[in-house]
């Protein structure tokens, strides 16, 4: 890991954060996410709403099937999930969506070999009626028809850090000092693509910028012709973010615990920042899309009929503990994801058909 940083940096030995974080998460053999075992589940390092509970998966699912029926051809309308993970939220789709016969197939996008094998190995052992096969990009199927899908990916792209030092941005990122990372600031900041960067900065104010994430809005409004996008991640909008994070919202978890010193070992923990809503937002509406949506995940789940489901879940259950379990873990996708957001995108010329979830 060491040795990829220090190719990594430029000649003065400095690494830019978002190249930083490209090697810890994603660096061949070596970065988190391209480990042999998957970071997601009570058994890894932390786990996402599709672990908490089936009726997340029901729920999105109700929205995937009234968007099915809205769209204009709905003849080989498909499912693409970008970074599915381990393949549970894409298990409990299939089993929620495959009753209805209506999906053309399922398609799993992972930058990352290991993971793509992983889900895609979960869901075979789910034996899915749907068909289902893998993609290193959403560029590499074309045109599609569908519900792009993408639960927590957002966050975990390479963000670039700046900070404000009383008349420029500064760009923030790493040295290898011996056998450790250290935190370094950089010469003034390069040009940042896409919307301007906050107006009338405080001193010191740390800004992230993911332009890996607003790449994939870009890519998503390039190559879905019909249908929706669904983006759900933990964000605010920018104007929260400097006020109550002025020192950035970098993080680091392992082990289900927070990390004191995100870069103490690169590729050995998740490293992950909010994602600024704001920018997404506006990098999709200069892309050419349409907002359907935006909203908390609580309220998203409510307009896809979760509380339907979760009635009808509770009253077959078989016992008292598992009608228990049950409730606790609706209340957590109700109230443990607070700060949860999804966006809800269509292409311009298909919205006024799609419409909000009801």
């Amino acid at each position: 890991m060491l040795h990829l940083l220090r190719v990594a940096a430029d000649p003065d030995g400095f690494v830019p954060f978002d190249r930083f974080m490209e090697v810890a998460l994603y660096a061949d053999g070596v970065g988190y996410y391209h480990g042999s075992s998957s970071p997601l589940g009570t058994a890894g390092d932390f786990y996402t709403a599709a672990h908490v509970d089936p009726l997340f998966s029901e729920s999105l699912a109700h929205r995937i099937l009234e968007v099915r029926a809205a769209v204009e051809k709905p003849h080989g309308f498909a499912v693409v999930e970008l970074g599915p993970g381990d393949g549970t939220l894409a298990t409990g789709l299939l089993r929620a969506l495959a009753p209805s016969g209506t999906i053309a197939e399922y398609v799993l996008v992972d930058r990352s070999p290991a993971r793509a094998r992983e889900s895609a190995s979960r869901v075979e052992a789910g034996g899915s009626a749907v068909p289902v096969r893998t993609a290193p990009s959403l560029a590499a199927l074309g045109p599609v028809t569908a519900a792009v899908v993408a639960n927590e990916l957002l966050d975990a792209q390479p963000v670039r850090r700046l900070q404000w030092e009383g008349s420029a941005w500064r760009e923030l990122g790493i040295r290898v000092v011996g056998d450790r990372v250290q935190a370094a600031v950089g010469g003034e900041a390069r040009s940042v693509p896409g919307p301007p960067l906050p107006s009338d900065p405080i001193d010191g104010l740390i800004v992230e910028v993911s332009p890996m994430a607003e790449g994939i809005v870009r890519e998503t409004a390039d190559h879905l012709e019909d249908g929706t996008a669904i983006l759900l991640d933990f964000g605010e909008e920018e104007s929260e973010l400097v006020h109550a994070h002025p020192g950035g919202t970098l993080a680091a978890v392992r082990a289900h615990r927070s990390v004191a010193d995100p870069l103490a070992h690169p590729g050995a923990a998740d490293l992950s920042t909010f994602v600024n809503f704001s920018r997404i937002r506006s990098v999709a509406r200069t892309s050419g899309m349409v907002e359907l949506a935006y909203r908390s995940q609580a309220e998203s789940l409510g307009a896809w009929g979760f509380e339907s489901l979760r009635s009808r879940a509770l009253a077959a259950t078989p016992d008292a503990e598992t009608r228990v379990r049950r409730q606790l873990a609706a209340k957590n996708l109700l109230f443990g994801f607070e700060r949860f957001r999804v966006l809800e995108l269509a292409p311009s010329g298909t919205a006024g058909r799609l419409g909000p979830a009801r």
